[in-house]
């Protein structure tokens, strides 16, 4: 699967923004994952308590390098190190994608235009698929 040009075209043109928001917009989702998910709180329970700001970096360096990705292979590995040892699992990553599509949503408000947030669902669940599948490469080693 590959991004279509208009997403990477409509998240480059906003990862100024939603990097001037990021740390808001990480808090907002952690706010609406806790809350509609709490179950998912455990696989947080050893995260550092600034872990929002280094969700926030990792939102900000994807959207602006969505075109390319290659440059973010370290980060990648270190998140799929991360999410192996708390245990993530494929269906944790829909429930995170749409509590941080809803707190862009909440965060940018009018600016959060529908074809905005369209494009950040898809470069979400296309990096979601990429951790997906090296997750469960090094859950099988």
């Amino acid at each position: 699967m590959r991004l279509s040009e208009k997403t990477i075209e409509i998240v480059k043109a906003t990862a100024g923004v939603v990097a001037k928001n990021s740390e808001a917009i990480t808090t907002q989702m952690y706010e609406i994952l806790f809350t509609t998910h709490p179950e998912v709180k455990e696989l947080f329970k050893d995260a550092e308590p600034d872990q929002h700001k280094k969700l926030a970096a990792a939102v900000s360096a994807y959207a602006a390098n969505i075109d390319n990705l290659g440059v973010l292979n370290t980060a990648v590995a270190r998140m799929v190190s991360t999410h192996v040892r708390v245990k993530v699992q494929p269906e944790h990553y829909p429930i995170v994608g749409v509590s941080l599509l809803e707190a862009i949503k909440k965060v940018l408000g009018d600016a959060a235009s529908p074809e905005i947030v369209e494009a950040w669902k898809e470069a979400y669940f296309f990096l979601a698929d990429v951790l997906i599948a090296k997750e469960k490469e090094a859950y099988a080693a």
